[in-house]
């Protein structure tokens, strides 16, 4: 050993050789602790400390993962260990079993820091990432995480070489040859890196966008995205967890579309009874052409009809003969023009108001228009004061809007 010189001091104080040999050995110890935490101590009051106030306070946001994750703070402990080793080398003989196990234990000191200090880049470089890009909702998740599990790994090969003393890539070739039982350990995994990537290369989903997966009870938006998961939080704050290769296998919706066409889709209908709709008469075309929305309407579209008529010689005596306005003709018209007129409905998107089929519950009458707010409260604010006011209105064109009897309606029948 090349403390032999303190150890011969020590044994010509008179102390036994065995003595003299354990203290030799804690002064060494406690010498070298000393060192490593001086300069650990040192480091991380001015160099460290100095680089995080700056990366905390500076006008940039990007570079606030690098302090979040404590990545300078794990660098700083190759400092302490660096000193260890230097120690080692100088005061301990090479041929010594002492000095093998010690340097056995600070290569593995180095590879675990290594390990930790890569997991905090990834994960540092994923916040980044998404702070960077946080208007287009992307991630790196899946491909950080696949870092993360390929750095562990890689860490525990190179400390099994350390300590069994054989070569890495011997190790990394018994376990490729162990490929079927490595399919079948990290199968979830694998899938999750696969489908990670699908998912991140196609643009099919982002951070921020909302999802619809019934199977998953999910219905809402996306929070995290990793390699082996989906984080939604629904609209009733619960959160629903997804495996990230089932959106690949399975379907799903996402409403981002919606979100960047700039509108929001209102697709419902009113249901008409059917035994209240009828022709106009005259008195019925004097009353509805003092709605302000309709008057030219319904003015040029009787010029229409009149000049039709006579030019065909209709015999307008019955009531069926020749053309003729309806209420719910006129009563859909009427929809269009308080639509157009409805400075919340987009009019250069789809615009419909449309019969559809008959059914047991009377004529629908649709509405599928899109509103220019897609905020979902101001949404359907939007869209229940446009029915509101429908409903309101249908009497008003003699039309009476179609529901099943209630209990009242039946009571009412049998108290006449």
């Amino acid at each position: 050993m090349k403390t032999d010189w303190l150890t011969a001091r020590l044994t010509a104080l008179d102390l036994s050789p065995a003595l003299a040999e354990i203290i030799t050995s804690s002064c060494i110890f406690i010498a070298v602790c000393i060192g490593a935490a001086m300069a650990t101590w040192i480091v991380r009051r001015t160099l460290l400390h100095v680089l995080t106030n700056w990366i905390q306070t500076n006008s940039y946001r990007w570079d606030d993962p690098l302090a979040n994750n404590r990545l300078l703070t794990k660098i700083s402990w190759f400092v302490p260990l660096a000193i260890i080793s230097v120690s080692i080398d100088a005061l301990l003989d090479p041929a010594g079993s002492t000095y093998l196990l010690a340097r056995r234990m600070v290569m593995t000191g180095f590879v675990l820091i290594t390990v930790f200090s890569l997991l905090a880049l990834l994960s540092s470089i994923n916040d980044i990432h998404r702070i960077l890009r946080k208007h287009k909702g992307s991630s790196l998740a899946g491909y950080t995480d696949a870092g993360k599990i390929i750095t562990i790994l890689l860490g525990a090969i190179f400390i099994i070489s350390i300590f069994t003393g054989k070569s890495p890539w011997g190790i990394i070739s018994v376990l490729g040859g162990l490929t079927a039982v490595t399919m079948l350990v990290f199968k979830d995994t694998i899938l999750g890196f696969v489908a990670s990537v699908q998912l991140t290369s196609t643009d099919m989903i982002r951070m921020g966008d909302w999802i619809e997966m019934e199977q998953y009870g999910a219905d809402g938006d996306v929070i995290d995205m990793s390699i082996n998961c989906i984080r939604v939080q629904n609209w009733d704050k619960t959160v629903t967890t997804i495996p990230t290769y089932a959106l690949v296998s399975s379907s799903f919706k996402n409403w981002r579309g919606m979100s960047e066409s700039g509108g929001r889709r209102i697709k419902r209908s009113i249901s008409i009874d059917i035994q209240s709709v009828t022709f106009c008469d005259d008195a019925m075309l004097e009353r509805f052409s003092h709605f302000h929305l309709i008057t030219d309407y319904v003015q040029k579209k009787q010029a229409e009809i009149q000049t039709y008529n006579q030019e065909h010689t209709i015999d307008d005596s019955t009531i069926i003969n020749g053309r003729r306005q309806t209420n719910i003709g006129i009563f859909r018209a009427y929809i269009i023009a308080y639509l157009k007129n409805n400075p919340q409905i987009h009019d250069d998107m789809t615009f419909l108001v449309r019969q559809l089929p008959p059914t047991e519950t009377g004529l629908p009458l649709e509405l599928y228009v899109f509103s220019k707010d897609q905020a979902w409260a101001n949404y359907e604010a939007i869209q229940a004061d446009i029915f509101d006011h429908l409903l309101a209105a249908a009497p008003e064109f003699g039309l009476s809007v179609f529901q099943s009897p209630s209990g009242a309606d039946i009571r009412s029948l049998q108290c006449s």
